[in-house]
């Protein structure tokens, strides 16, 4: 079977759960993950995602802002929520999909970590740091390992690479480039031996980016973008990934999120 699997910030479900149909029906995901909902829980629009083919929904949410979710038009089970630094800020939730594989698939939303990279002047950061710390720990006692595959997704907010930005050398003391994201941001992947799956799909010299600002006038022209979304492969699914797509359209709808979907298709 081919298994599609989408991400995408969507900055409030509720204000874009339309914007989010008319993805599902032009992309066709079998699994979207999302973040950013701000959205209390019991509050998901749920079952206006039910009405356009996806009646699954797994949802970890707090009132303002943060928040994870996860819809399908697979069934799941085993639904679960890993809380991060002792703070109930919903940045995870996962689900084990009803398929033979077993394929467990993570939302995460990792902190922005604010404007300065100082884990002594900015608390922001040092809450961003101490994130990755504590999920590449949770990785190395392999605690996020469960029989059959996983897959991990979300807005890490780090662009790892030096052609995830528009300027590798403007960016390096800009939170999400700097040298000690991109540091912990490795080790979280090496921890699981990850394989991230859109820069895998992409030449070394190729641009790849998922956000624009909204401060940007025309975003398309200036394209000053970074790759802070993520769609990350473990071992068990290496080599199975036939396709990678970034919707880059979208930034360009009518209300869009700054972020728009990531795309991997894989043939299990």
């Amino acid at each position: 079977m081919e298994l599609k699997i989408a991400s995408w910030n969507i900055n409030s479900v509720r204000l874009r759960a339309q914007t989010i149909v008319k993805f599902l029906k032009q992309w066709q995901p079998d699994v979207l993950t999302l973040q950013e909902t701000k959205c209390p829980e019991g509050q998901f629009p749920s079952s206006v995602f039910a009405e356009a083919g996806y009646p699954y929904f797994a949802e970890r949410g707090q009132s303002g802002h943060h928040g994870v979710g996860i819809i399908s038009r697979i069934p799941f089970t085993d639904r679960y929520s890993k809380q991060f630094c002792g703070k109930d800020d919903a940045r995870h939730v996962s689900i084990k999909l009803d398929i033979p594989e077993k394929v467990t698939v993570h939302s995460f939303y990792v902190p922005a970590g604010g404007d300065v990279a100082d884990v002594n002047e900015n608390e922001k950061f040092k809450h961003k740091m101490e994130f990755l710390d504590q999920l590449e720990k949770w990785q190395t006692e392999k605690h996020i390992k469960t029989t059959g595959s996983s897959i991990l997704t979300g807005d890490l907010n780090i662009a790892p690479h030096e052609n995830d930005v528009w300027s590798h050398k403007q960016l390096l003391k800009v939170v999400s480039h700097t040298p000690i994201e991109l540091e912990k941001l490795e080790a979280v992947r090496r921890a699981g031996n990850w394989l991230d799956v859109l820069r895998d799909f992409a030449d070394d010299d190729e641009k790849l980016y998922s956000w624009w600002s909204y401060r940007s006038k025309d975003w398309q022209k200036s394209n000053r973008g970074r790759r802070l979304d993520h769609i990350w492969l473990d071992e068990s699914l290496k080599g199975k990934c036939i396709s990678t797509d970034i919707a880059k359209q979208v930034r360009g709808w009518e209300k869009p999120s700054d972020h728009v979907p990531i795309l991997a298709t894989l043939k299990l």
